[in-house]
C-alpha cells in the first residue's frame, strides 16, 4: 500500500456496466447476483458465507448529494457440498440505492482495506459515471464483463486535485498529512481561518518553486492542490479544536456546526480558484475586471478588458471576453449563459475531470467554450479534446485581443 495512492482506500475494485437483467436483481426481491467468478479475485473462494458491511451510493449529475444507505454483502458459495463443482454468489439486500438502479448505469463494488465494502451506482452516460470509470482507469470498459482492479498502485493512481474531488463524491475521506506548516499558519492567522483571497496568497508563498512566468496550467494546479493541502490540514486542527468542546446534547448546533464546515469548504474551494487566476492574469499582464455588474445585476467572474469597456456602446464588442469560473460545473454550467449579453461565446473554465460528451455536446451547441489545465484534458475522450482549451491558450487569445485594442489605439 503506497500512501497517496488508491491503493490506500480500495484492495480491490470490480466495475461493469449493468445489464438489464442485474438492473433487475438490484430492484428485485432477489438480490443475488449469480455467477460471479470474476468477483472471487476480490473476495477469495468463499468458505462458508461471508458476510460485509457495506455502504450503497448512487450518484447523478442533477443532484448535488449522493444517495446513501448502509448494509451489507453476503458471498457464498451455492455449491460448496458438491465435489468438483462451485458458484459464486453475491448477496445484498433491498436499499433506496438499489431501487434506483437501471440497465446501463456503472456499477462499482470495492474492497477497502478495512475490510468492508463501497457499492457505487452511477447513472448511466453521466459526468459522474464517467470520472468515476477514469477514476479506476477503466475508460475502455466492456459492455457485460466485470473489469477487476487489484491493489491500484499505478501512477494513474497517484491522487491529485481532480481523483481527490471524485473519491470525496463517492463517499471515500481522503486522508491528508498534516503538514508541517500547521504551526506557522496558527500563528500567522491568529488561530482562525483567514479570508479567501489571504489563504490563496499565502498557499502560492510556500511554493518557492513555482514562477508567474511558467506554464499557466501547471501553475493553476499546483497552486490549488497546495491550497487544499494547508487548508485540510488547518481545518482539521480547528475542527478538532471545537469538537472537544463538545456540544452539551445540542443536536441543533452540532448540526449548525457541520452545515457550516461542509459550507465553508464549498465556497472556499470556488473563491480559491477565482483567487489564484486573479493573481495569475495579474502577473501575465492580462487586463480584467473580477465580479462586476452587467445586465439584470448578473456577476460574471471575469470581464476583459474591464466592465468599463463593456459598459461602453462604442467598444467593438469583438474585443471583448467573458469567463466563468466553476470548479465543478453540473447543471451549474448554464447560469453563464445569462451573463454579458453583448458577448456570445461565454468561456467557462473547469476543473471537473471526464465532463460527459452528451453536457460537453451542449455546451458546444450553446456556443459555450471550454477550458481546462491541461493535466486534465487526459480525462477527456479524443474527440472531446478537439474543441477544448488550456489555460495557456485562453490567455494567449485574450492576450492577443487586448494587443490589437492598443494596436488600434
Amino acid at each position: 500500500m503506497k500512501q497517496g495512492h488508491l491503493s490506500e482506500y480500495f484492495s480491490g475494485v470490480a466495475i461493469k456496466h449493468l445489464s438489464a437483467v442485474e438492473a433487475d436483481v438490484l430492484r428485485s426481491h432477489q438480490h443475488e447476483f449469480n455467477g460471479v467468478e470474476a468477483l472471487k479475485r476480490i473476495f477469495g473462494s468463499a468458505q462458508g458465507r461471508q458476510t460485509y458491511s457495506a455502504k450503497f451510493v448512487y450518484l447523478n449529475d442533477r443532484d448535488d448529494e449522493p444517495v446513501v444507505a448502509d448494509g451489507f454483502l453476503t458471498w457464498y458459495d451455492a455449491r460448496e457440498r458438491h465435489p468438483t463443482r462451485s458458484e459464486h454468489r453475491l448477496y445484498f439486500p433491498t436499499s433506496s440505492v438499489s431501487e434506483l438502479a437501471v440497465e446501463g448505469d456503472l456499477l462499482v463494488i470495492g474492497r477497502r482495506p478495512d475490510g468492508s465494502v463501497l457499492v457505487v451506482v452511477a447513472e448511466g452516460d453521466s459526468t459522474v459515471a464517467n470520472q468515476v470509470r477514469w477514476l479506476f482507469g477503466a475508460t475502455d470498459l466492456g459492455e457485460t464483463e466485470y473489469l477487476i482492479r487489484e491493489d491500484p498502485e499505478t501512477e494513474h493512481d497517484r491522487i491529485a486535485f481532480a481523483s481527490r474531488v471524485i473519491l470525496e463524491a463517492i463517499g471515500v475521506v481522503v486522508e491528508t498529512p498534516p503538514d508541517a506548516l500547521l504551526e506557522d499558519m496558527l500563528r500567522r492567522f491568529k488561530g482562525a481561518f483567514p479570508s479567501t483571497r489571504e489563504f490563496s496568497a499565502y498557499a502560492r508563498s510556500t511554493l518557492t518553486d513555482a514562477r508567474t512566468g511558467e506554464n499557466p496550467d501547471m501553475l493553476l494546479m499546483a497552486w490549488m492542490g497546495r491550497e487544499e493541502s494547508l487548508f485540510r490540514t488547518l481545518e482539521r486542527h480547528l475542527i478538532s479544536d471545537r469538537l472537544a468542546l463538545g456540544f452539551k446534547n445540542d443536536v441543533d448546533a452540532f448540526i449548525a456546526y457541520s452545515l457550516s464546515v461542509q459550507n465553508r469548504r464549498k465556497s472556499r474551494v470556488g473563491f480559491a480558484l477565482e483567487n489564484h487566476l486573479e493573481f495569475l492574469f495579474s502577473q501575465h499582464g492580462i487586463k480584467f475586471s473580477r465580479t462586476c455588474m452587467t445586465e439584470n445585476k448578473s456577476k460574471p467572474d471575469f470581464i476583459f478588458p474591464s466592465v468599463f469597456d463593456y459598459r461602453s456602446i462604442d467598444f467593438d464588442s469583438s474585443k471583448l471576453t467573458v469567463l466563468g469560473v466553476k470548479t465543478t460545473c453540473k447543471d451549474r454550467w448554464r447560469q453563464i449563459l445569462a451573463e454579458a449579453d453583448r458577448i456570445t461565446t461565454k468561456h467557462l473554465l473547469t476543473l471537473e475531470a471526464a465532463i460527459s460528451v452528451n453536457q460537453t455536446t451542449e455546451m458546444l451547441a450553446k456556443d459555450v467554450q471550454l477550458i481546462l489545465p491541461a493535466q486534465l484534458h487526459e480525462t477527456y475522450s479524443p474527440v472531446q479534446r478537439m474543441s477544448l482549451m488550456t489555460v495557456s491558450q485562453f490567455e494567449e487569445m485574450v492576450k492577443t485581443r487586448q494587443g490589437s485594442i492598443l494596436s488600434v489605439e
